[in-house]
């Protein structure tokens, strides 16, 4: 009898995970592997339902052929990630999530892809070498320390915000066990929100107490298709659904500015270089109705884009990642002709955190986005090839040298990485 998706995830995100996923692998028989990648998948080493080994579980049986890690500032699930990867026999590539500050710059005082700040900018460490993952966690341990004390402040802030609701929380009780921090992963602003909607659930209550206290006591808006869905006290993704709605409309009375736990962008592109990884502005683009229902329509990099993109080109970005169902095509071509024009790589990747979404981007199978099927495969070149040596990287001076036209050198990697001849 096949199991549930809960049943599912208590097995894979067990301790003994990776051998659950071995035993399900022989017993249960999982769709034939299609063309499908994901390169953005959160874990929770960062916020996201699934361990390492369910998230490669989950997107084997969505139907990928391969998997990518992305948690924010950690890459503590690497090593698991590629043991399960291996078990699945699914292509696998790793890499870190971070933020930048971007001070100094013309960009300073600009909105760029950060919903919450301005100035501090999300990118992606794409790529990074096996053999230099554990490296990379351990410099980043005193910034995810940086950022707790920060977290902790935000505590004091919903505290001050719903205890006269009869709300609050604790970090060290209610935010640190919904992490994996003790094991080198990081505590986020969604881990605050989830101990905050957890404890709204049980205090307030579901249904129409929820959705009534919303309206008439906080009287923050709320979409109907949110509504909707805290009014369905059968609702198995209750408490992310009610998440979604503490970062859309929320976060912003209780956020407290990231500065110490965000390096200058220049020094995280000489890290990024030093790990042998491939660096990556990760394009957000004016919201209108968000995808993943955690953020408010609001503008970001559209308007000053031309600029921008030249401007990270020059700082020494190697690459741009992009999510193909969460932009418009207008967008998206605007930023692809951007990307061909200042020679940088394209990354694609579904930013998977929630149990809503699905492991499958529907718009990148349409055939202008074939190159980003040849990205994943070239990335997972890279990885295993800069793993032996570092001088057989994508952006090393030796393949620059081989393969000048940025183009061919990736279908060249693409090529090698499907055949598995790294």
């Amino acid at each position: 009898m096949a199991k549930s998706r809960e049943e599912l995830l208590n097995l894979l995100n067990a301790e003994n995970g990776l051998e659950n996923l071995k035993m399900l692998l022989k017993s249960e028989p999982l769709p034939p592997v299609g063309r499908d990648v994901n390169n953005h998948i959160h874990t929770t080493y960062s916020f996201s339902p699934y361990s390492p080994t369910a998230a490669v579980y989950f997107a084997r049986a969505a139907g990928l052929c391969t998997c990518g890690l992305m948690d924010h500032d950690s890459i503590a699930g690497a090593e698991e990630f590629l043991a399960a990867a291996k078990a699945a026999h699914m292509g696998a590539t790793i890499g870190m999530e971070c933020r930048a500050s971007f001070a100094g710059t013309p960009f300073a005082d600009k909105k760029l892809n950060n919903p919450d700040q301005k100035g501090i900018v999300y990118m992606t460490l794409h790529g990074v070498p096996h053999n230099r993952a554990g490296e990379l966690n351990a410099l980043y341990a005193p910034y995810r320390e940086k950022r707790n004390v920060r977290n902790r402040a935000m505590v004091d802030a919903i505290n001050g915000m719903m205890g006269k609701y009869g709300v609050s929380i604790d970090f060290d009780r209610d935010v640190l066990p919904l992490s994996n921090f003790a094991k080198g992963g990081s505590v986020t602003e969604r881990h605050l929100s989830s101990a905050l909607a957890y404890r709204l659930l049980e205090v307030v209550g579901k249904g129409d107490r929820l959705v009534g206290f919303i309206k008439n006591e906080l009287r923050l808006p709320i979409s109907g298709k949110v509504e909707s869905y805290l009014m369905d006290e059968a609702n198995p993704h209750m408490m992310y659904d009610l998440l979604g709605w503490i970062k859309s409309q929320l976060i912003s009375r209780f956020y407290i500015d990231a500065t110490d736990e965000c390096p200058d962008v220049k020094e995280l592109l000489r890290l990024s270089e030093d790990m042998g990884a491939i660096s990556a502005y990760a394009y957000l683009g004016d919201v209108g109705d968000s995808v993943t229902g955690d953020k408010r329509a609001q503008k970001f990099e559209d308007d000053f884009l031309d600029e921008l993109v030249a401007y990270v080109s020059k700082l020494g970005y190697r690459a741009i990642t992009y999510m193909p169902s969460r932009n418009t095509r207008q967008q998206l071509r605007r930023l692809r002709a951007l990307c061909e024009k200042h020679g940088l790589f394209q990354i694609s990747g579904e930013d998977i955190n929630q149990p809503r979404q699905s492991f499958v981007c529907e718009a990148q199978r349409d055939p202008e986005f074939a190159n980003l099927y040849e990205a994943t495969w070239a990335l997972i070149a890279h990885e295993w090839r800069a793993t032996k040596d570092p001088a057989d990287g994508l952006f090393s001076a030796r393949s620059i040298e081989k393969w000048p036209d940025l183009n061919a050198r990736v279908k060249a990697f693409a090529s090698l990485g499907e055949s598995g001849e790294f």
